[in-house]
């Protein structure tokens, strides 16, 4: 029985994400946004189910933050 990683705690553009691999589905991230609303984030699926790097991490932070009201987390 394999499980998902540890989840990662990063800070981008002073904003804190917790980062967690789904178990059980390979190269499936969901990135929960602490300093943000309430329950908000994203996830990011990739299609050749590898692992994703940090700086692919980063980027994908970057435009989920370049797309959201800091105020009220929706997109633009």
């Amino acid at each position: 029985m394999s499980s998902a990683p540890e989840p990662l705690s990063m800070t981008v553009d002073g904003q804190d994400f917790l980062v967690r691999a789904r178990a059980g589905q390979s190269g499936v991230y969901d990135f929960e946004w602490l300093t943000g609303p309430s329950g908000y984030g994203f996830t990011v699926a990739r299609s050749d189910r590898s692992p994703l790097g940090h700086a692919e991490a980063e980027e994908a932070i970057r435009g989920f933050l370049a797309q959201s009201d800091p105020a009220t987390g929706l997109i633009d």
